[in-house]
Parts: C-alpha cells; sequence; structure tokens
C-alpha cells in the first residue's frame, strides 16, 4: 500500500508522541494522536501520559477544539469503544466531528477494539495500516502483553568485550561505567517488574531497584544512534513533566506546539515508580536478610508448587519445569498482575533458560572496551547445540554510553507478536 506523504509524516509525529508515554501508562498502551482542522494545519496533539489519565486522541481534540471539526485523527493505535476509567475515544471523535480516522494499529484486546467499526457506521472515513511497523515497535510491550497473554521481556546484561559478565574470582562491580549504570537505572524505572534468579541474589545480593536520580549519563544521540521508536523517545529515556509541558519545544520539533501537560499527579515520570522485584527460586532459598526482600520496593518470590520452604515473603508458587520452573505460568502470572514489561537481570543461566523458551523479545548489551580472557560468561546453556540453532538477532540500536557502547537487538523471528 502506497501511502501519502501527508499521512506518513502526520503518523511518524503520532508515533514520536507515543513515545512520550513510555514507563507511565502501564497496564495499558503507549499512544499518540495528531489532529488535522478541515484545511490539513496541525490543531491538536497528545499522548496517553498514564493509566487512568485522558486517552491520547482526548488530550488532542481538546487542544484543537472546534478545529477537530471536519478535519482528520492521526491515531497509532485503533480509538478504543469501550468504557472503563475513561470512556471511549471512537465517541469522543464522533463527537468532535471529525471527519476522516488514520490509524497504524488495529486493538488486539478485543473489550476496547470496535472503535473503526463504530467510525465507519457513523459515516467517518477511516484509512488503517498506516506506519504500522513503526507504531508496532513503539507500543511492542503492550501488544505482547495483549496478544500473547504474558508479559514483554527485555533481557539486560553488561559485560566485556569477549562477553564475560564477571572474572575468574567472581568479581563484576565494575564492568561498565557510571554513565551505563545510570542509564540502566532509567530503563528499570520503565519497566513494570524487575527479574533476577536465586543465584544472582546469593552471588551479589543485589537491590533490584529504580534508582534513575543516582547518577546522570546523556540520552544516546548523534549518527551512530538508531532510534527503536521513529523520531520518538529513546528506549528506556522517560518523557519528564518538563517535557511534555511548555519547555518542550525543541524536542517536539521545532515550530510545532508542545502537547498539553500531562504530568501525573504527584510527580508521575518514571523516576518515581517502584517495579515490582521477582526472584526466580525454585527450592526457595533466598536468604530472609536479602536485600531484594526489604521494603524498598515489593517483591515476589517465585518457587516450586512443592517447595518446602519458610521463606517469609510474597510467594507465588509454579509448577516445575525440568530443573527450574515453568517460567511461560510466570510471565503468565505477572501479566495478571498487570505487568506488561519485564526487565531481566537474571545471571547467565535465568537467561538462557528465557532464550531457549523463546521468551526473550529484545535484548540490551553494554560493552565495555575491556578483555578478561576468562571468567563467567555474559549467557548459559540456551538450548544451542550446533551452529544452525544460533539465535539470531537483528540490531535496533548501537549507541555509546559514556565509553561503553549500548547494543539494542531482538529475536529475527517473533511469530505472534506483529500480526
Amino acid at each position: 500500500m502506497e501511502i501519502p506523504a501527508q499521512d506518513a509524516a502526520h503518523m511518524a509525529r503520532a508515533v514520536a508522541l507515543a513515545g512520550h508515554g513510555h514507563g507511565t501508562t502501564s497496564p495499558n498502551p503507549v499512544v499518540g494522536c495528531v489532529v488535522l482542522d478541515a484545511g490539513g494545519q496541525v490543531a491538536g496533539e497528545g499522548f496517553h501520559a498514564y493509566a487512568g489519565g485522558p486517552h491520547a486522541e482526548v488530550v488532542a481534540l481538546a487542544q484543537a477544539g472546534e478545529r477537530a471539526r471536519g478535519g482528520t485523527a492521526y491515531v497509532t493505535l485503533e480509538p478504543c469503544d469501550h468504557t472503563g476509567r475513561t470512556g471511549p475515544c471512537s465517541l469522543a471523535l464522533l463527537a468532535a466531528g471529525v471527519a476522516r480516522v488514520v490509524i497504524a494499529v488495529p486493538d488486539p484486546n478485543l473489550r476496547a477494539a470496535g472503535g473503526l467499526a463504530r467510525l465507519r457506521a457513523h459515516g467517518v472515513s477511516v484509512t488503517s495500516g498506516v506506519l504500522g511497523a513503526e507504531a508496532e515497535r513503539v507500543n511492542e510491550e503492550w501488544l505482547t502483553y495483549a496478544r500473547l497473554g504474558r508479559s514483554h521481556v527485555t533481557w539486560k546484561f553488561a559485560a566485556t568485550l569477549d562477553g564475560r559478565s564477571a572474572a575468574e574470582d567472581g568479581t563484576s562491580q565494575w564492568i561498565t561505567s557510571a554513565a551505563a549504570r545510570a542509564d540502566v537505572h532509567r530503563m528499570r524505572a520503565a519497566a513494570d517488574a524487575i527479574v533476577a534468579g536465586i543465584g544472582t541474589v546469593l552471588a551479589d545480593d543485589p537491590h533490584l531497584t529504580a534508582r534513575p536520580g543516582s547518577a546522570s549519563a546523556p540520552v544516546p544521540d548523534g549518527p551512530a544512534s538508531l532510534s527503536s521508536a521513529v523520531g520518538g523517545t529513546p528506549f528506556g529515556a522517560v518523557a519528564s513533566p518538563a517535557d511534555v509541558a511548555g519547555g518542550a519545544e525543541g524536542r517536539l520539533g521545532a515550530g510545532r506546539a508542545a502537547p498539553t501537560s500531562q504530568a501525573r499527579p504527584g510527580g508521575g515520570a518514571a523516576g518515581g515508580r517502584r517495579p515490582l522485584r521477582v526472584v526466580v527460586d525454585t527450592r526457595g532459598r533466598t536468604p530472609q536478610d536479602a536485600r531484594v526482600l526489604d521494603d524498598a520496593a515489593p517483591t515476589l518470590v517465585a518457587v516450586a508448587e512443592d517447595a518446602g520452604t519458610g521463606l517469609k515473603a510474597d510467594l507465588l508458587r509454579l509448577p516445575r519445569h525440568g530443573r527450574g520452573l515453568d517460567l511461560e505460568a510466570l510471565l503468565e502470572e505477572l501479566a495478571a498482575r498487570e505487568v506488561v514489561s519485564v526487565f531481566l537481570e537474571g545471571g547467565p543461566t535465568l537467561a538462557g533458560e528465557f532464550l531457549r523458551r523463546g521468551l526473550v523479545d529484545r535484548v540490551v548489551a553494554y560493552l565495555a572496551p575491556a578483555l578478561l580472557g576468562s571468567g563467567r560468561a555474559a549467557l548459559g546453556a540456551a538450548g544451542v547445540g550446533t551452529i544452525g540453532e544460533m539465535h539470531r538477532l537483528t540490531f535496533d540500536e548501537i549507541s555509546p554510553i559514556g565509553p561503553d557502547v549500548r547494543l539494542i537487538a531482538r529475536p529475527a523471528t517473533q511469530p505472534g507478536r506483529e500480526q
């Protein structure tokens, strides 16, 4: 399908706006909207900023006012057609008198879908599939959650250039720089849950909290960076209230009005979130005094359903799978708790199991310009017996982070995620 240049340009802008909702909308999707008046001029813009807050269409229509009548709305996800914490966006578009609606991705959530059918039934011209791949990418966490019924998984690791995550004596602090570690904290803050295995807990006693203000690091930019969101917020970067209020003209495009301030009441940027901490601990061996069990953030310890443990913690009992736990069941249980995105930091063994079972949706690697030659590998056994069974990836981004490099990649094939 050949896309008119105007449709592509305005949808690209909507995709960029959607990216500003990363880390604050869960369990809702990120959505962006651009409204043109009848003469084809931009009249309003908006994005969904937080669950329970106004949807992108409502924000953009409010900014457009009467200029929306007879105009066109560009929306990255099909307008909802149900009443939840807010009313149906399909009805809002009809009430505003919009004559045409252009969307990128149909809504896979059957409870909310139907907006396009309602709009067509009332004489609104509808175009679907414009920049669908770009809109899929900016909203991939939620689309995985909605389509597959499980949490989306990003596996993060830090290593030397020869792939070592710890020295021969087990020491690993610090392979990467303070700038890279600060970037990790920003990514943690944008996730709903941080997952680690019992091996990591016993070896390192990690805190597994998100502390995005603990150090400063530049957001990747420049010719070496390949952004995963078209013109949007780079993955892991979180739009601050200042970015979405009046001072954002430079970031949102010269000569373009910034969207109406949409910060969550009380501050609402991802830096104030406390992602759920999850320990995958088949036999329930987490020490009672482990830092991951303090009150800095909620914690869930996943154990085998038949594990005998006296651990005093919030336990999630799961079926066994081989020598470990059923990780598919773990992700389904987390999704049932409205955990849309998981940030996996769980050591080589757990990462290998996630990869073996096809449960890694994205890989974020921080590589330091250093060599160890021996020591712990970043990835354990992952079900590969011969070269033809390699888990092949495609790169989304290559970015300098201080003296290190951040690589973002995803499996070359991801059945069920893009439909």
